[in-house]
Formats: C-alpha cells, sequence, structure tokens
C-alpha cells in the first residue's frame, strides 16, 4: 500500500506556535519534489511536545494542505492505548489515510503487551496501520514473531522499522513478507533495507532533499541498481548529519538555514551545539543544499 520516499514532516513553529503558513509551504515542496506520502506528527515532527489540540490541528493542515495528491500518514501513537485511539478516531474523521503507531514508550509493554494494544486500535479504528519500532526511543523491541502476529489483522499494512538491526528487517520479510510492508525508518540503511526486501522509507533527510531520495528508491524499483547505489552514497554523509545531534533538531537546523522555516524548536530540544551547527553547515554547503 505504501512505498517509496515517504517525508517524516517537520512541525514548523513561530513565537511558540505552529507557523501554519510555513507547514504548508513545506508539504508543498514535498509534493512537487515527489514525495510518496506525508507522515504529521512523527518523532521528526515533535509529536510529544504538541497538545491534543495542537496534534489534531497539524493532522488537520496537512490532510487539507495535501488534498489528496498523496496519502497521508498520521501520527498518532502513544503510551496510552485509549489516548492512541481518541487521536486515531480524530484522524480518521477528518480524512487521513492510515495512521502510524509507534511502540508505547515508558512503560515497556511486553510482545504480548505490545500485539494487544495494536489490535485494540486496529479494532476500534479501521484505518490501515502503520507500526512503528524504535527501540531507541522507546526502549521496547518489536520482535519479528510480533509483527507477523500482527500482520494477520487486515488493518495492519506496514511497519517502519528503526530498531537498526537488519537482520531483525529480514526476519520480518521472511515471516510475514506477503502480509505486511517493510519500510526502512533509518535514512541511513534504505538502500540495505530495500535490498532484503522494503519498499521504502519514512524519511528524515527527504524534509531536504526530497526529490534525490524519491528518485533513490525510485532507482532501486526501476532496476538501476547503479544509480541507486550512487544516489545512496551522495545522500549518506547528508543523512549522518541530520543525527549530529537529537533529531529534529539538525534537520530543523538546516530547513532554517534553507530558509524554509524559523527554527524553532520546543523544549527539552534546544539549538545545536556550535560545534555540532559547523559540522551540520558544512554537510550542507558540500552536498550544495546551501
Amino acid at each position: 500500500m505504501f512505498k517509496g520516499s515517504i517525508v517524516a514532516i517537520v512541525t514548523p513553529f513561530k513565537e511558540g506556535k505552529v507557523d501554519e503558513e510555513a507547514y504548508r509551504e513545506l508539504i508543498e515542496f514535498q509534493i512537487e519534489n515527489g514525495t510518496s506520502a506525508v507522515v504529521p506528527c512523527g518523532t521528526t515532527g515533535e509529536s510529544a511536545t504538541l497538545s491534543m489540540e495542537e496534534h489534531a490541528r497539524v493532522i488537520e493542515i496537512a490532510i487539507d494542505a495535501v488534498n489528496k495528491r498523496v496519502p497521508v500518514i498520521a501520527g498518532t501513537g502513544g503510551n496510552s492505548t485509549h489516548e492512541a485511539i481518541e487521536l486515531t478516531e480524530h484522524a480518521k474523521k477528518v480524512g487521513a489515510d492510515a495512521t502510524l503507531q509507534v511502540t508505547p514508550y515508558y512503560n515497556k509493554p511486553t510482545q504480548e503487551g505490545l500485539y494487544q494494544h495494536f489490535k485494540a486500535i486496529a479494532k476500534a479504528v479501521s484505518l490501515p496501520q502503520v507500526l512503528y519500532n524504535v527501540p531507541g526511543r522507546t526502549s521496547v523491541n518489536m520482535l519479528p514473531e510480533t509483527v507477523a502476529r500482527l500482520a494477520e489483522l487486515p488493518e495492519i499494512v506496514a511497519v517502519k522499522e528503526a530498531s537498526g538491526n537488519l537482520a531483525q528487517m529480514a526476519e520480518i520479510v521472511r515471516l510475514a513478507g506477503d502480509n505486511i510492508t517493510l519500510l526502512s525508518g533509518d535514512d541511513n540503511l534504505t538502500l540495505p533495507v530495500l535490498a532484503i526486501g522494503g519498499k521504502g522509507v519514512i524519511s528524515v533527510v527527504a524534509n531536504i532533499v526530497p526529490k534525490d531520495n524519491a528518485e533513490m528508491v525510485k532507482a532501486w524499483e526501476d532496476g538501476d541498481l547503479k544509480k541507486a547505489t550512487e544516489m545512496y552514497y551522495k545522500l549518506l554523509p547528508l543523512c549522518q548529519a541530520m543525527f549530529y545531534e537529537t533529531n529534529p533538531i539538525p534537520v530543523k537546523t538546516s530547513l532554517a538555514l534553507m530558509g524554509k522555516i524559523s527554527g524553532e524548536m520546543r523544549l527539552p530540544l534546544c539549538e545545536m551545539a556550535p560545534a555540532n551547527l559547523d559540522k551540520l553547515k558544512k554537510a550542507l554547503s558540500d552536498y550544495g543544499v546551501i
């Protein structure tokens, strides 16, 4: 159902509020440059610091701005199943095409708890669901066997895998490749994930170079392995730069340097350290973005 370069889009702020005008312009920038789908309110969208009202509004803006040109996969996960269902109900009501559901964080559920959590959301809201496994942030790793169980539910259509463990991702494809789409959750591993059967990436770096990221995945789909490989290695230093500090600090700083947003973040995220900022500017300059 979902493939290609999918952007985990930032949420621009201005004077403490969501900058709707800049957000709409970012979405146009993505669609004009070949992005396959837009994910509002993911990790890169600073969902953890959005109020419930802001969360709902950011999703509404995205759906309105996209206007059915590409799918909108709304980030509506949470560490409370009840809250995740509430957010997902709203996303469906306002026209989201699918939902991104992160593994519950901090409360560290068991594998059975993970299964019951995602199943409860699927049964409460009939909307395609993309699972999101990112143990580096959540302190829980969803195992391939659990993904395979969930893939038997018709609502579960894809998994964004950000564990960094290619063997684990390959096991998902082996166990459930006919039932679920594997998407890379790490720009540094996009090409390797495609090579083991993945269909695309939910990307941070696509915020700043959507065209190149989309062309890389398209080249792989078209069987042009030489071009895909060349573009992967061209993009790799920029992908690495997006994690000089905690995401989304570098990518929002990059967009600010490109003149697209103010670069404002919400505490506890803060401005980059000067040494890292200098490294980021060099990476952007070397790539030709600034």
